[in-house]
């Protein structure tokens, strides 16, 4: 395997999906205005290759005219990867190499957004003050506050609304007393789908980047790196990560996180017995390694920071961890390992720098494997009836999140700045 071929599937995806009117679409169509499913996500694919000089700009622009064709989802009903946020975050990324382009439309997009973002705070901190417990979508990278911090770090990291999320943010980690307990200021009521769910009696504290604390601990830590700190911050860092190494568990090759902790875990003080689990983006040890390296580099941390890279050279290199990976996307496969395995190395130790990046030609040649035609793949990818051409398990993704570990060179267009990974 060559990083050339990893390079010629992200070429085939791109060719392949060229055009909105002619692109096997299903089943994005019925997700267009979805970042994760729809066409904002393969916008993003024509975006980065423009940025990057491996395509042109129409490609690009008639993806954005597709995912605004019809009204955009605003208010209550919206979230990060849904409706007008998650096309302003698909339009920003091509903003940011196009002076003077699309600017009206962002600056509605940008009003909207802040008028639903101070709506969503009112009701978190009425919550908070009610002594209830959050729902996941309140705070988490997909669905939550968390998800517009993303957004709103990256166009205007001096926004007043961008530091009322973090002061929110901040609040979220202080212990919340619900019922006469104490419990961690993100335990929510649910299972992790979000909905009640009997094998979550006491509900359960979510730890994902997707879904739960540590997309908050990466947007806190991405801020303060930035120099964008409010009144708490580095203390609710400093609450973040002792929960995690209060759950930390040690395999004998590495650390690693669980995906949630639950009543019976926290009452006992202790996780139960548990198996190797897929070590994603979405999920798990890579996602929180990389939240974790971010967090030391905001804080000074360089012990922590090598212990999370580690940690990181463990899981994309664990034969147990990686047997749990059964799929290519960049959520929870192997394309999103590589793209945070790259995503890490950029900022990594000179300790540790070299074994990250050495376990990257293995996570590609998974991904495409040598010898593999790339327009077959490219197609196979596209016309998957479960995952099709998305961003988010899909063929764009894939196609997106191969670049940087193929070239090791990082994103031009903050892509995934979504992901709160860099």
């Amino acid at each position: 395997m060559t990083t050339h071929t990893a390079l010629d599937l992200a070429a085939a995806v791109a060719d392949q999906l060229a055009d909105p009117h002619t692109a096997h679409l299903a089943p994005a169509i019925a997700h267009r205005q979805h970042l994760a499913h729809g066409l904002p996500g393969i916008a993003l694919l024509h975006i980065e290759r423009a940025a990057t000089g491996l395509g042109p700009w129409q490609r690009a622009h008639g993806w954005l005219a597709a995912a605004s064709r019809e009204p955009l989802t605003s208010g209550p009903d919206s979230h990060p990867f849904y409706g007008a946020p998650a096309f302003a975050h698909a339009l920003a990324r091509a903003a940011d190499h196009l002076p003077g382009a699309y600017q009206r439309a962002l600056d509605t997009l940008d009003h909207q957004m802040t008028t639903d973002v101070n709506l969503r705070l009112d009701a978190a901190h009425r919550r908070i003050e009610a002594e209830l417990l959050p729902a996941r979508a309140e705070f988490d990278t997909i669905r939550g506050l968390a998800g517009y911090g993303a957004y709103l770090l990256r166009r205007n990291p001096d926004a007043t609304v961008l530091r009322a999320v973090l002061d929110y943010c901040v609040r979220l980690t202080q212990p919340l007393t619900h019922n006469g307990e104490l419990l961690p200021g993100w335990w929510t009521a649910t299972g992790p789908s979000g909905r009640p769910d009997d094998r979550f009696p006491g509900g359960h504290a979510n730890n994902g980047m997707a879904h739960g604390i540590g997309g908050v601990l990466a947007l806190l830590a991405l801020a303060a790196r930035q120099g964008t700190l409010v009144n708490g911050h580095t203390e609710a860092l400093g609450r973040i990560l002792a929960w995690l190494d209060r759950w930390r568990e040690n395999t004998g090759r590495g650390s690693t996180w669980p995906y949630w902790i639950t009543r019976s875990d926290l009452n006992a003080g202790r996780l139960g017995p548990s198996v190797p689990r897929r070590p994603s983006w979405c999920y798990g040890t890579a996602g929180l390694a990389r939240a974790q390296q971010l967090a030391a580099l905001a804080l000074g941390d360089v012990g922590r920071q090598v212990e999370a890279e580690n940690a990181l050279v463990a899981a994309l290199t664990d034969p147990d961890q990686l047997k749990a990976t059964t799929d290519n996307g960049l959520c929870h496969g192997f394309a999103g390992l590589a793209h945070v395995a790259a995503r890490a190395a950029d900022d990594a130790h000179p300790s540790t720098v070299g074994r990250l990046r050495a376990a990257i030609p293995a996570l590609l040649a998974v991904v495409h494997p040598p010898g593999t035609d790339p327009a077959h793949a490219a197609s196979t990818l596209i016309r998957d009836e479960e995952r099709g051409p998305g961003f988010l398990d899909g063929a764009a993704g894939i196609a997106l999140a191969v670049l940087a570990p193929s070239t090791a060179t990082p994103p031009q267009s903050a892509w995934d700045a979504c992901l709160l990974i860099a």
